[in-house]
């Protein structure tokens, strides 16, 4: 066996757990920034975005400091490979949410709507990316139960 048939086997056996990993680490380093005023660069859109769907009813900063831990919280069930279906039913909910801001923030989202995004823009429609990982896992999950 070579070095590149090895490779191949040990990512088939492990697709999904891979898979997992990876959302896992976008999850929990991207929470991590939101405790820290100013370091992640979501912060304004998050807090804009939640306090609209608030109402306005919750402060800007627990508003923040709820979605990292829930952010965080996600990754750390990731990566240990404990709870993934509730990890992954919280992480598509979360991802839903992301596309709030095409709707209610359209000028920051495109430049020509409904087609040329800004950097905005293109940060929220990768999700898509993350919802279809995010189904493999589910999928598995079920299996497995």
């Amino acid at each position: 066996m070579n070095i590149l048939t090895t490779l191949n086997a040990f990512i088939f056996a492990h697709t999904t757990r891979l898979l997992r990993w990876a959302i896992g680490i976008n999850y929990f380093w991207f929470g991590i920034l939101k405790f820290f005023n100013g370091l992640s660069p979501a912060e304004m859109l998050a807090k804009d975005t939640i306090r609209v769907i608030t109402f306005g009813l919750i402060p800007d900063d627990v508003n923040l400091m709820l979605l990292a831990i829930w952010e965080v919280a996600i990754g750390v069930i990731f990566l240990s490979g404990r709870f993934t279906r509730i990890g992954a039913q919280a992480a598509v909910v979360h991802m839903l949410f992301t596309f709030l801001p095409l709707f209610f923030f359209p000028h920051v989202s495109f430049t020509h709507a409904p087609y040329g995004f800004t950097i905005v823009g293109q940060y929220i429609v990768k999700n898509l990316v993350f919802l279809a990982g995010l189904a493999v896992i589910l999928k598995e999950a079920w299996v497995r139960e």
